[in-house]
């Protein structure tokens, strides 16, 4: 192997530790420590301390505060911490917490690298830049080292600017020159070191290098050059190439928080916590299923009570604000509501009719297959024309405004000339935002959404250009179809089924992107609906699926929807509605709207408002100095696989993810491999963000909206420069500065279905087996077939019965027989 080569792996290698970080207009909740999965849970979080300075645990203030309001039951944590050699009475044990955290000290030894960090970040910012820039930093398609080395020599922050010139062109071999006195087998540490000083950057080049797009088609740049570039500033500066002394010792060990040579103090109370919240999920599920169990085969059952047809079925995201709305839906008429995915099994690559970018409408762990575009549909000139008219207008007016604003010799005169009717809008959004709000809505409404004369073009063209197939092919298209059935469990169908992705709506939020679809990758996930209604309305699809066994009467219209998370609202797609359902979905939409008034005064009761409801989530939506539109997904802590049946009739306090899965119908396993490989993954990275945010925002986080300041648009800073901040703002996961909102637990998984498939599920994927052998979650599995039998995942893929079970109503409680179950040989 060469050198270059050398160098190139290592550099992967040590990059690995830094997790990837995505732009504000795509922005993804990801595990900020996901480099560190491979490694228990307790261990990773030390690591994660000594290269990023985080804390990875709640506070002991906040572990109290949990204990006072019962949020931890106290005997579960006593046993907690038994089991583990602790006899002391919590709060000895807490008070020995809080003293430990505030007796560390953190030093900085690498302060004598925050002027590389300084003058790298600057450089970073003007070559990432994203078109908000109006000047563009020169040189930018020969790639970033190069770039580089061609404009600093006129930097003055550097101590001898010329001097650039006197590294490699290479920066393979700069990075060479630069490291040639270092121990080679301390490589990976020194460059771990360099990427860990700014994390959100490093994880940005690396998300930007790993999923290309236009922009780094047009603007490249590698991990390679970025380290290159931060060891030529380091030896320009004469800083220390690597950190000036030893951080090889645990933190935790460090703090006296062990009690063995295993598990820190805060993880048994973190523990404790979990088992607290899973405990009485887990007895309210298996109690249900007991309880709605049908005659035959001891299963619940899943119709409506009065066996009749629905009114309508309505598939939502499994995004815990659904949990909510699909309640109120259920409350509001004889509905059926389902979870699924919110990209509705669609891995597409989505162009909008006027969108200057294509977006890959799926989750990040997904790569796209499809490109699928909106275009015109026959008949529906004249709302094209319209929206164009008003699209050219709007977009000319934008660029008369941006010129003149960003040019020195007009923006004075401009400003004088129009501040009245400036100060005007800005009263008006800042005194009367609800006000602000009907204007938008009555001006939009007046206007054709590209939704009202477009449709996706979905029909496979071979001809077309392009690195992913354009369309889909008919065999496509009834795969996805069957899946989502499948899925979902359905043996009859409504007159009305709608697909009813989501989005958000919020007004000066540069974390906007982060309260849409995480199964659309921060965007909406209405097209994404659209694309599978229309599948399913295709006449050819509906012929195949009764093939298969789908008995689709003829009178089933599928339609898509999209669900305004912010104000509660569900929009129906409904241009290709006949009319012999017209009254139908009249029907369904003044139920939704019942629906969202309900749903809305839920969810407004938790914020700090004196007038709930509807008009409440419509001025935060609209009002730009609203540092918190919607609480998001702050407070998940559960994901529950199975049937409808099991969670209805339930306030679950839009804390759970809901996924649709009924094992009956998936005999090969093979639907539940699928949920367990992705949406049990992606909504794991999300709390994982929420949680790391919660227990750290300055460094895990990205601290308060009202200091934040976008940059390029890809990120933001705190202040006026340094690292891209990688979480969510204090506002999303905070009451208050020192009072969380968001309860910072791992994921509790529970999962309705027979153990013995659940562990074939889980032999076949050894990532996520990782996953719970490491301690990032937790899965309980509820067996239909043994009683409701809860058994909870202990590692090396076997299981224990809960205590929960053994304790109800003195039912014998059958043999973990999953515990029986040895992985397949290697060799298998």
């Amino acid at each position: 192997m060469s050198t270059n080569e050398t160098v190139r792996d290592t550099i992967e290698q040590a990059a690995t530790s830094v997790g990837s970080v995505w732009p504000l207009h795509s922005f993804v909740t990801a595990n900020p420590l996901s480099g560190f999965e491979d490694r228990p849970f307790h261990e990773a979080v030390q690591q994660a301390e000594r290269l990023f300075g985080g804390r990875g645990y709640p506070s002991a203030d906040v572990f109290r505060a949990a204990l006072d309001t019962g949020q931890i039951d106290r005997e579960t944590l006593r046993s907690e911490l038994r089991a583990h050699g602790y006899e002391e009475d919590p709060s000895t044990l807490l008070a020995r917490m809080e003293t430990q955290s505030e007796s560390a000290t953190e030093d900085d030894e690498s302060s004598e690298h925050d002027v590389v960090d300084a003058v790298l970040t600057k450089w970073l910012a003007a070559f990432l830049d994203e078109g908000h820039a109006s000047w563009s930093m020169p040189n930018r398609d020969h790639g970033f080292y190069a770039a580089f080395r061609s404009v600093a020599r006129h930097d003055g922050a550097l101590p001898d600017p010329s001097a650039v010139a006197t590294y490699p062109d290479d920066p393979t071999e700069a990075i060479e020159q630069v490291v040639s006195a270092y121990p080679r087998d301390q490589l990976v540490d020194l460059f771990e070191f360099h990427f860990g000083r700014l994390p959100g950057w490093t994880g940005f080049v690396k998300q930007r290098a790993k999923s290309g797009g236009d922009w780094q088609a047009t603007y490249p740049i590698t991990l390679t050059e970025y380290l290159a570039v931060r060891l030529v500033l380091t030896d320009l500066f004469d800083a220390p190439l690597g950190p000036t002394d030893s951080t090889e010792e645990s933190i935790g060990t460090e703090r006296g928080l062990h009690r063995d040579a295993e598990v820190p103090l805060p993880e048994l109370w973190l523990t404790a916590w979990e088992t607290t919240y899973r405990t009485e999920l887990v007895e309210a599920i298996a109690d249900q299923n007991q309880s709605t169990a049908a005659s035959e085969g001891g299963e619940p059952a899943i119709a409506l009570e009065d066996g009749g047809r629905p009114d309508a079925q309505l598939v939502f995201c499994i995004d815990t604000r659904s949990e909510v709305i699909r309640r109120h839906v259920e409350n509001a008429g004889a509905y059926e509501t389902y979870g699924y995915a919110g990209f509705f099994g669609i891995p597409m690559r989505y162009e909008a009719y006027d969108a200057e970018v294509t977006t890959d409408a799926c989750p990040p762990i997904l790569d796209a297959q499809h490109y699928v575009a909106d275009r015109p549909s026959e008949g529906c000139d004249h709302e094209h024309e319209r929206y164009d008219t008003w699209s050219n207008t709007t977009s000319a007016a934008g660029n008369v405004l941006k010129s003149l604003t960003s040019n020195a010799a007009t923006v004075f005169s401009f400003v004088e000339s129009t501040g009245v009717g400036y100060g005007a809008a800005l009263t008006a959004r800042t005194l009367f935002p609800s006000r602000v709000y009907d204007f938008l809505t009555g001006a939009s409404e007046r206007v054709p959404s590209h939704t009202d004369f477009c449709e996706p073009a979905l029909d496979h063209d071979p001809t077309a250009d392009g690195d992913l197939p354009r369309g889909l092919s008919t065999a496509e298209k009834v795969e996805y179809a069957a899946t989502a059935f499948e899925l979902m469990g359905w043996d009859e169908f409504a007159r009305i089924v709608a697909f009813v992705g989501h989005a958000s709506q919020t007004a000066n939020n540069p974390f906007e992107s982060s309260l849409d679809c995480g199964a659309c990758a921060g965007n909406a996930g209405g097209p994404n609906a659209r694309v599978l209604a229309a599948i399913c309305n295709d006449d050819e699809v509906k012929a195949a699926l009764r093939d298969r066994g789908f008995d689709i009467p003829s009178d089933t219209i599928f339609v898509a929807g999209e669900h305004n998370t912010t104000t509660d609202e569900v929009t129906l797609f409904t241009e290709s509605v006949p009319e012999s359902h017209e009254a139908d979905i009249e029907q369904l939409r003044s139920d939704l709207e019942t629906a969202r008034d309900g749903s809305a005064a839920e969810r407004t009761e938790s914020m700090d408002t004196s007038s709930p409801g509807t008009r409440e989530v419509e001025r935060r939506a609209a009002d730009w100095a609203e540092t918190r539109p919607e609480w998001g997904l702050a407070g998940n802590a559960g994901f529950v696989v199975g049937p409808r049946s099991l969670t209805q009739g339930f306030d679950l306090d839009g804390r759970s993810f809901l996924h649709s899965y009924d094992w009956r119908d998936d005999e090969s396993g093979e639907a539940l491999a699928a949920i367990v490989s992705g949406p049990m993954v992606v909504t794991q990275w999300i709390n994982m963000q929420y949680y790391f945010s919660t227990v750290d925002n300055a460094v895990y986080g990205s601290g308060s909206k009202i200091t934040h300041n976008p940059v390029g648009n890809v990120g933001v800073y705190q202040g006026n420069g340094g690292d891209l901040m990688t979480g969510l703002p204090l506002q999303s996961v905070m009451a208050a500065d020192d009072d969380p909102y968001h309860q910072p637990l791992r994921l509790s998984v529970v999962i309705h279905a027979p153990v013995e498939r659940v562990t074939s599920v889980l032999a076949e994927n050894a990532a996520v087996t990782e996953l719970l052998d490491n301690g990032w979650l937790s899965l309980t599995v509820v067996d239909p077939t043994q009683n409701a039998t809860a058994f909870e995942y202990d590692e090396d893929l076997t299981w224990v019965a809960t205590e929960a079970d053994d304790r109800r109503d003195g039912a014998e409680t059958p043999e973990p027989t999953a515990e029986r179950v040895a992985p397949p040989a290697a060799d298998d």
